[in-house]
């Protein structure tokens, strides 16, 4: 009898105390939320209203972090065994309508004299390349959070990235739906698995791209198996990160579609992107009948026609991408190197020589090079800009002096 009457108290203050908790939550947990958001991101951060569900689930309507991110709708449902042990774990995420903002900004210059140190915003800077990851200190920790199920409905990111050489990029990721499961930075042997589908706007007037994204994940071990396709890509929009290699105006290239894909697969952190580059359709500017052709006109042909002799009528660029798990870059400066191998490629399959320009690629006479001066003189006096390597394949491979015309 005396056991059944301690039993009792026991789950008397149990339920005390878990309704003196679920008041406080009820009552303060907005306020805590808020503060914690506002403390770690330095921002303004509002939420229209908030409310508990039993056991511990949360809705969260109209949360606004400012200038970065807001959402109309948020469901947490935690893992409450977990939670007593002190770890963040929720059984399923949802969040819809999430708008995101991405902006990569160049780092100051530093310009320092005898009397102070002054910053100015840095005008150019490099395409991002493949480096490196810094090493990570050992006395590190991760967070520890689990998340077994997490799905994003309808949402939105704007990219903007100001580093690019020749001005921004600004395109709209939207109609996001991802999903993801077995989340975890505390099982290393979690697997997660995921899908993202989206489209792209490039705020062009052009159709929307489409992305696609598939594969799983195990993010304790840094292994990776995933498949990744852009369709319809606008490479204009792309244009000051390679406008030091390629002149448009000059190439008399108005319109330019791409389609992207990539069969990625990492291991302890290593990882392989085999990556297809294919140009789908190209629109030229027309240029009036009295209006002679541009040596840029004449080179862009011939190298198109180049690639098309190589991929049975196709204009490809297959690469493979080498890159770490935990840090992955990706730079244009990746196809610009592919691209001036396949120049080589090409002229080593041609068994290219100085006499042979004529004749291949087949359109050379047709497209106005009459002779190899006129080639090297079109790469040489820089009327596109594709890059040293090419520049110093052709004038080895024409021998030839460039002269003004």
């Amino acid at each position: 009898m005396k056991n059944w009457q301690k039993i009792f108290k026991i789950v008397v203050i149990v339920v005390i105390l878990f309704s003196l908790f679920y008041v406080f939550l009820m009552l303060e947990a907005k306020h805590l939320i808020i503060k914690v958001i506002s403390d770690g991101s330095g921002r303004k951060t509002t939420i229209d209203k908030l409310e508990i569900k039993p056991p511990l689930n949360l809705e969260i309507k109209n949360l606004e972090i400012q200038g970065v991110f807001k959402a109309s709708y948020i469901y947490l449902s935690p893992s409450i065994p977990n939670l007593l042990r002190g770890r963040v774990a929720l059984n399923k995420v949802r969040i819809f309508n999430p708008q995101l903002t991405y902006q990569r900004i160049p780092p100051p210059v530093i310009v320092q004299d005898s009397t102070a140190v002054v910053e100015f915003p840095q005008a150019e800077v490099a395409v991002p390349v493949v480096t490196a990851p810094a090493p990570v200190s050992q006395d590190n920790k991760v967070f520890p959070i689990i998340i077994k199920s997490l799905k994003v409905k309808s949402g939105l990111l704007n990219f903007i990235d100001s580093t690019a050489t020749a001005g921004s990029i600004k395109i709209i990721i939207k109609d996001i739906q991802f999903y993801i499961t077995n989340l975890s930075t505390v099982n290393i042997n979690a697997v997660s698995n995921f899908n993202l589908r989206a489209s792209i706007s490039w705020n062009t007037g052009e159709p929307d791209g489409r992305l696609f994204l598939q594969g799983w994940a195990n993010f304790g071990k840094k292994d990776v198996l995933a498949k990744l396709k852009i369709e319809d890509i606008d490479a204009i929009v792309f244009y000051p990160y390679y406008s030091t290699w390629v002149n448009l105006e000059k190439a008399r290239i108005d319109k330019a579609k791409l389609n992207f894909s990539s069969d990625i697969k990492g291991v302890n952190n290593n990882v392989d992107a085999v990556c297809h580059l294919e140009l789908i359709d190209m629109v030229r500017k027309v240029r009036p009948p009295q209006e002679p052709q541009q040596k840029a006109e004449r080179l862009t042909d011939a190298v198109l026609d180049m690639f098309k002799s190589m991929n049975q009528g196709k204009v490809i660029l297959d690469f493979t991408l080498h890159t770490k798990m935990d840090q992955p870059a990706f730079g244009f400066a990746n196809i610009k190197s592919a691209f001036e191998g396949k120049i080589m490629e090409g002229k080593a399959r041609a068994g290219l020589r100085p006499q042979d320009m004529l004749l291949w690629p087949g359109k050379l006479v047709q497209s106005g090079v009459k002779s190899g001066i006129d080639l090297s003189n079109a790469v040489v006096d820089g009327a596109v800009a594709l890059g040293n390597g090419i520049k110093k394949f052709f004038e080895r491979t024409i021998n030839t002096p460039a002269s003004e015309n």
